[in-house]
C-alpha cells in the first residue's frame, strides 16, 4: 500500500492523516482511539459491507445470500424469525403466524446446513442477530463448520448475544437475568479456547435507539451494558486481555449527521478508558470495534424513495465515524422485508461511498473541526452522567430490574413523537412536503404456508434421527445446567445429534425458569 498515491480529482495529494498544533495531536490507532482503531483505517481495507437478510425457510434465505454474495457483499448477516429468537420450534402453538416472518426459521442443525448450502464458512464472516438462544445457534454454526472440515481456530463472525438490551428495549428474552448472564460468560470462555477468532458478543445500542432513545442514551446505556459484561467475565476469572478482544458493538446511525459522527468518536474514547480502568493493558482489548446499521425507525412508509437519501446520509456518517462494518437499510423496509431491488441499491450505496466519494482516502477527516471536537466532548460528558448513575445503582442488571433504563428510553421516545406531531421536528413527506400517496408496488410478502413446510421437516427429522442419543444429550445438558459446568459443550453435543432448538431451550427453561 505504501507506494499508492491518494489524490483528489484535481490531483491534490492527500496525507494519510491531518494533525494541527492546536492540541489535536492524537493519532488514529493510538489510545484512546478517538480517531479510529487502525492507524490507516480504510486505506488499509474498507469496512465489511454486510447486508442483513433472512426470511421464510432456510432454502429461500440461502438463495438471497447467494444473490448478495454475487453482488459484492463481503459478509453475511442472518436475521432469525421470532420463534427461533425465543426458543420455540416452528410447530409450537405460539409460533403460529410468526414462522419465517421477521427472519429465517431455524429449528435444527438440518436447517443450518440448508441455510449455508454452497457457502464455505471458512471463506466468509457471518453475523447472527440472536440473543436468548445465541448459544444454540452458535453451536449449530460450529457443528456445521466441523462438518465442512473448517479449522475452528480460523472461522470468524459475530453473535449478538446481548441479553441486557433485550430486557431494556427489545423483549426477546427467555430466562431471568442471572442464568442469561451465565450463558453469555460460558460462550466467552468456550470461544476463547475453541473458536478464538469469533466475536462472542455484539453489545447493541441499535435496538435501544430504535426503541426511541437519544444518541446520548444509546451511547451511555450500551457502554454501561458493556461494562456489566466485562465485570461478569472478570468475576468468572477470565482474562480481560483475552476476552475483551472479542467483544464488538452494534450502533444505530440516525439522522443528525454530525451528532452521529461525534457519538462514534466518543464511544471509542470512553470504552478505551472503561477497559483500561478494569485492567486491560493490551491495545486489542481497549479498542471499541463496531458494526453500524442505518436507522430503521427513521424510514418512512410515505414517499419511500426518500429513504434512499436518508440511508445514504446515515451510511456516510457511519463511515466518517470510523465503523468496521455496515448494513444499509432497503428503502422499502417501512413497508415490508426488502425486495431484491432495494437490497441491491442499499449495497450500491456503500460501494459508491467506498469507491467514488473519496472519504476513505484519509483517516478521520473531520478531526480538528471546532464543532466536531466540541460535540464529541459534549456527548461524552452527557453519557458519563448516565453511566455514573447506573454504576451507583450497582450496574446495568440492577438499573434494568429497577426499570430505570426502560423509563428513560420511553420518556425520550415520547418527546420525539411529540416534536413530530407538533411540527417542531420536520419529517419530510410525513409532517411537511406531503402528497397524496400512491399505493406501493412490489411489496415483499412471506407466505404463511411455510409453517407447514417447517413442521413436515421437523416430523421427518424426528423420525430419522437417533432419538436415544437426543434423550441422553438433553439429560446431560440438564445435569450440567443444575451444576456449574460450562454449558457450550453440552449444547453442541445436543445439536450434533439433531436435537431441535425448542428441545434444547425447553431443557434450560425447566432449570432456569422464564422471566
Amino acid at each position: 500500500m505504501a507506494d499508492k498515491k491518494f489524490t483528489t480529482i484535481s490531483g491534490i495529494e492527500l496525507k494519510e492523516v491531518y494533525t494541527e498544533p492546536s492540541g489535536m495531536n492524537e493519532l488514529p490507532g493510538q489510545f484512546p482511539y478517538t480517531r479510529g482503531i487502525q492507524k490507516d483505517m480504510y486505506r488499509g481495507k474498507p469496512w465489511t459491507m454486510r447486508q442483513y437478510a433472512g426470511f421464510s425457510t432456510a432454502e429461500e434465505s440461502n438463495k438471497r445470500y447467494h444473490y448478495l454474495l454475487s453482488q459484492g457483499t463481503m459478509g453475511l448477516s442472518v436475521a432469525f424469525d421470532l420463534p427461533t429468537q425465543i426458543g420455540y420450534d416452528s410447530d409450537h402453538e405460539l409460533a403460529e403466524g410468526e414462522v419465517g416472518k421477521v427472519g429465517v426459521a431455524i429449528d435444527s442443525l438440518k436447517d443450518m446446513e440448508i441455510l449455508f448450502d454452497g457457502i464455505e464458512l471458512k471463506n466468509i464472516t457471518t453475523s447472527m442477530t440472536i440473543n436468548a438462544t445465541a448459544a444454540i445457534l452458535l453451536a449449530m454454526y460450529i457443528a456445521l463448520a466441523k462438518k465442512q472440515g473448517a479449522d475452528l481456530k480460523q472461522i470468524s463472525g459475530t453473535i449478538q448475544n446481548d441479553i441486557l438490551k433485550e430486557y431494556a428495549a427489545r423483549g426477546t428474552y427467555i430466562y431471568p437475568p442471572e442464568p442469561s448472564m451465565r450463558l453469555i460468560t460460558d460462550i466467552f470462555e468456550y470461544c476463547s479456547k475453541e473458536v478464538p477468532k469469533w466475536n462472542t458478543i455484539s453489545i447493541s445500542g441499535y435496538h435501544i435507539r430504535e426503541a426511541g432513545s437519544t444518541a446520548v442514551q444509546e451511547l451511555a446505556f450500551t457502554l454501561a451494558n458493556g461494562k456489566t459484561y466485562l465485570k461478569a467475565a472478570l468475576d468468572k476469572g477470565l482474562d480481560i486481555n483475552v476476552f475483551a478482544k472479542r467483544l464488538s458493538f452494534f450502533f444505530n446511525c440516525h439522522n443528525n449527521f454530525f451528532e452521529e459522527i461525534a457519538k462514534f468518536r466518543a464511544a471509542r474514547r470512553m470504552w478505551a478508558h472503561i477497559t483500561k480502568e478494569l485492567g486491560a493493558t493490551d491495545p486489542g482489548a481497549q479498542k471499541l470495534r463496531f458494526h453500524t446499521q442505518t436507522g430503521g425507525s427513521t424510514l418512512t412508509a410515505q414517499q419511500p424513495m426518500n429513504n434512499i437519501v436518508r440511508v445514504s446520509m446515515q451510511a456516510l456518517a457511519a463511515v466518517l465515524g470510523g465503523t468496521q462494518s455496515l448494513h444499509t437499510n432497503g428503502y422499502d423496509e417501512a413497508l415490508s422485508l426488502p425486495t431484491e431491488a432495494a437490497a441491491k441499491i442499499a449495497l450500491r450505496t456503500q460501494q459508491i461511498i467506498a469507491f467514488e466519494s473519496g472519504v476513505t482516502d484519509t483517516v478521520d477527516p473531520l478531526a480538528g473541526s471546532y464543532f466536531i471536537e466540541a460535540l464529541t466532548n459534549e456527548l461524552e460528558a452527557a453519557a458519563q452522567i448516565y453511566i455514573d448513575r447506573i454504576d451507583a445503582m450497582g450496574g446495568s442488571v440492577k438499573a434494568i430490574e429497577q426499570d430505570y433504563i426502560q423509563q428513560e428510553i420511553a420518556a425520550a421516545a415520547y418527546q420525539y413523537q411529540n416534536d413530530i406531531e407538533s411540527g417542531d421536528r420536520v419529517l419530510v413527506g410525513v409532517n411537511k412536503f406531503t402528497q397524496q400517496e400512491e399505493v406501493a408496488q412490489n411489496v415483499f410478502r412471506v407466505d404463511d404456508g411455510i409453517r407447514r413446510q417447517q413442521m413436515d421437516k421437523l416430523n421427518r427429522l424426528k423420525a430419522s434421527r437417533n432419538n436415544d442419543q437426543v434423550k441422553t444429550a438433553l439429560q446431560n445438558l440438564t445435569t450440567a445446567a443444575r451444576g456449574k459446568d460450562n454449558l457450550m459443550p453440552y449444547i453442541l453435543a445436543a445439536v450434533e445429534c439433531y436435537a431441535t432448538l425448542g428441545e434444547i431451550a425447553d431443557t434450560l427453561r425447566k432449570i432456569f425458569g422464564e422471566y
